[in-house]
């Protein structure tokens, strides 16, 4: 087949997200996220994006995390800098296993027969990747080795990235694998990984595990054409099948009759074309197409519509089947999607995508097209893309996770994009850029969708006048009315690598032109625990914006971050645990236009902040390293309830100081490694450190520490220590007094507090026998 024209997927230098929260008008309910299960792991818990009731894609699986199972591996995370391996994990933290016998082990809390397991191991010195194995034991008892490898993931350098890992900017850590029990456990059965040997790889690293109950296969429809008994096709997948299922469906399609895939394993190696014909599998766990070109790498497996330029295809349903391919590198130009061309009146459903470049890139002009009921796993770009006037399309109750760009995105280029929806869709973990965006369009919905751990360079959902091909004059804008409604964001947003600030939870663009003439309604939604900003406009301007029955909980910097003017109604945006003591960042002054409705809290201020600087983000709802008590799985909680805070709440956080002598800066102090220390500048007492703690905490136990190596002899320190809830007035908590740090104590001394609230907690040092300085290597607050 001809390919069409090579439109490139272009390097997104900021990615966004629009993200809309979730609190119900009127009798609905409000969703609320399970809690997390027992730590054993001492994980923070961190609401699921999972089983959101009434939000997202309903899913054949329960997921479990890895830092809540029984382990003896080393907990990772929580952690959101790009680069760092527990960014890139579900919730932001993960287990690591680096010796044999150490395990990650889940307790079922359903029957299940199947398990896909999220894990990351190590690249080789080449960038090629390692294989390796882990064991399945269950109940106490091997089950079965399974295959792991990190030849999927592992990214090097800038866009569009390369596979040496002397480049800089290591990513995309993480890969699944999945595998068949052979017989269905009952609840309550313990499933274990557990490592048998290091020599292929040094760790390996557990992020979750989804427990399913897969049905039995499908079998043949009555009248429909067999690709292996009436075509011959090679259920083993040793030899090509790409000719005998393309001939098969062309038979399909000239006879009216369905295709259908049986059970197995075929090797595909260039595009399977279709127009007019149902392809039907087995089931996505049992009828699998795989394979690529073993010389001619621009070619690999696909199941492609017609391309628009030559009539594209109509009347398509693929349904049942898996498409797992074998691309370990990002070429824009290489049409290795595991579906594309164009399809109009047709049906993706139940079809589960991996390892391909997009799971579907479709390119326009097409109409009525729906991907429904299936899975998105393990891309090198988009997940989804409608690009090119695409219109009357949908994206509905699918799963989508660890994808390369945007998780699901709308591209109006040149061709206008109208009425398409994604709906009820949970999008996690895309690598770069956004959960969810759309670049122009007209009458556009977003709605019912979770979106969770935006990595870099992105938000969780995104409106912009953005990308080539996007403006007024082609008709591609942003117009007519965009709806985002009942949207639930967690942990979204993230720095862009690039601007090296932060981008928000929802965001607009108008870099084009204007964002102008349209309505964009952001109704019944909740934004949680952003890393930065909650809501933010950069770039031309953005106008129309109306904000309704919105709840922000948890915002790393602002509720609001104003970087170009623009038009904004509030109306219920109620907003807590910001960050900054001024919840908006605006320097463009009135070009920002608000109108302020009924019932608005927590997120308004006159005059907002102008700084110039950008602060170090503060995670209020699930940042805060500690070992956290067990929880009932069994019993529910609001995410936007904090959990209970256990831990030390000031590692971490953002930290000011008077002053420090040579590389001993303040940010020392709640970096959780004892051994790196503060120092301030030589005989210019009284010196200080003061800690955001992000909001006011009934502290009543402060740990100080110096390196506790014995080359650091014993020294008293005075110190006092004062706090503040608005970073203004300052009242004593601590007298002056002096602490005296021994190696034989471990350089450790403890501060008794009465539990007074505040927010920002402040050490001045006054005296040091043991340098004409303040010294500290830690500074530890706890709540109990």
């Amino acid at each position: 087949m001809t390919p069409p024209p090579r439109h490139r997927l272009f390097r997104r230098s900021v990615s966004a997200s629009l993200s809309l929260a979730l609190t119900a008008v009127g009798t609905a309910a409000a969703v609320v996220l399970a809690g997390a299960p027992a730590a054993q792991a001492a994980a923070v818990p961190a609401p699921s994006p999972v089983g959101i009731s009434g939000r997202g894609a309903t899913v054949p699986f329960k997921e479990q995390e890895a830092e809540y199972a029984a382990t003896n591996g080393t907990l990772i995370g929580p952690d959101r800098l790009y680069g760092a391996l527990p960014s890139e994990a579900s919730g932001r933290q993960a287990v690591t296993l680096d010796s044999a016998g150490e395990y990650v082990e889940f307790t079922l809390t359903a029957p299940a027969n199947a398990m896909t397991f999220r894990y990351s191991l190590p690249d080789n010195a080449a960038g090629t990747g390692r294989d390796a194995s882990l064991d399945l034991r269950v109940g106490g008892t091997s089950l079965k080795s399974v295959p792991v490898t990190s030849k999927y993931g592992w990214y090097y350098g800038g866009y569009p990235f390369n596979n040496s890992p002397g480049d800089s900017n290591p990513h995309h850590f993480y890969d699944e694998t999945r595998t068949m029990f052979g017989s269905t456990l009952a609840a309550g059965t313990k499933v274990r990984l557990q490592v048998t040997s290091t020599a292929a790889s040094p760790s390996f690293t557990i992020d979750l595990a989804d427990f399913e109950q897969v049905g039995a296969p499908v079998g043949r429809p009555s009248g429909a054409l067999d690709v292996v008994s009436d075509f011959g096709a090679d259920p083993t997948g040793a030899a090509d099948s790409t000719t005998k299922i393309q001939a098969a469906v062309d038979a399909g399609r000239t006879q009216g009759k369905e295709v259908y895939i049986p059970q197995g394993t075929f090797k595909v190696q260039d595009h399977i074309v279709v127009d007019r014909v149902t392809l039907r599998g087995a089931g996505p766990w049992y009828s699998v197409l795989t394979g690529r070109h073993p010389t001619d790498r621009s070619k690999a497996v696909g199941v492609y519509g017609k391309y628009a330029a030559q009539g594209g295809s109509s009347d398509v349903t693929l349904k049942d089947f898996a498409i797992i391919g074998d691309i370990r590198e990002r070429v824009d130009n290489d049409q290795v999607n595991a579906i594309g061309g164009a399809m109009s009146h047709s049906v993706v459903d139940n079809v589960w995508m991996q390892h391909t470049k997009c799971g579907a890139w479709m390119d326009g002009p097409m109409d009525d097209f729906t991907i429904r009921n299936s899975r998105i796993l393990d891309q090198t770009a988009d997940g989804v893309n409608f690009h090119y006037g695409v219109t009357n399309s949908t994206v509905t109750n699918t799963f989508v996770r660890n994808t390369g760009d945007d998780g699901l995105a709308m591209w109006a280029e040149n061709v206008p994009n109208v009425k398409n929806k994604f709906t009820f869709n949970t999008v996690i973990l895309p690598i770069l850029a956004n959960n969810i965006v759309t670049y122009g369009g007209r009458d556009i919905t977003i709605s019912d969708n979770v979106m969770s751990d935006t990595v870099t360079n992105g938000g969780g959902l995104h409106i912009a006048n953005r990308y080539p091909g996007v403006n007024s004059g082609q008709g591609t804008a942003v117009s007519g009315t965009h709806t985002a409604a009942r949207n639930t964001l967690i942990r979204t947003g993230n720095n862009d690598y690039n601007w090296r600030f932060g981008v928000g939870a929802i965001w607009f663009s108008g870099l084009n032109e204007p964002i102008s003439g349209a309505t964009i309604n952001i109704t019944d939604s909740e934004i949680l625990d952003s890393s930065y900003a909650a809501i933010h406009l950069i770039e031309g301007a953005s106008n129309g914006l109306h904000f309704d029955n919105i709840k922000i909980d948890g915002a790393g910097t602002y509720a609001l971050q104003i970087q170009a003017p623009g038009t904004a109604s509030f109306n219920k945006v109620v907003a807590t645990h910001i960050a900054q003591s001024n919840p908006i960042h605006n320097c463009v002054g009135s070009g920002f236009q608000i109108t302020q409705g009924a019932g608005n809290s927590g997120w308004y201020a006159n005059p907002p902040a102008c700084t110039g600087v950008w602060p170090d983000p503060v995670w209020t709802n699930g940042g805060v390293p500690g070992g956290g008590g067990p929880t009932d799985p069994t019993d529910p909680t609001d995410p936007t309830d904090p959990p209970e805070e256990t831990g030390n709440l000031a590692r971490g956080r953002t930290v000011t100081e008077t002053g420090h002598a040579d590389v001993y800066g303040a940010a020392n102090v709640v970096d959780g490694n004892a051994d790196t220390y503060w120092e301030s500048r030589n005989n210019a007492f009284p010196q200080s450190v003061t800690v955001d703690l992000g909001a006011a905490k009934a502290v009543k136990r402060l740990v100080l520490k110096l390196p506790p190596a014995a080359a650091w002899a014993a020294r008293t320190q005075t110190v006092g220590v004062s706090g503040s809830t608005d970073n203004s007035a300052y009242s004593t908590l601590k007298a002056p007094a002096g602490y005296t740090f021994t190696p034989s104590s471990g350089n450790t001394v403890t501060v008794p507090l009465d539990g007074t609230p505040v927010r920002h907690l402040r050490l001045t040092f006054t005296a040091n026998t043991g340098w004409p300085a303040g010294q500290l290597s830690e500074v530890e607050a706890y709540t109990h």
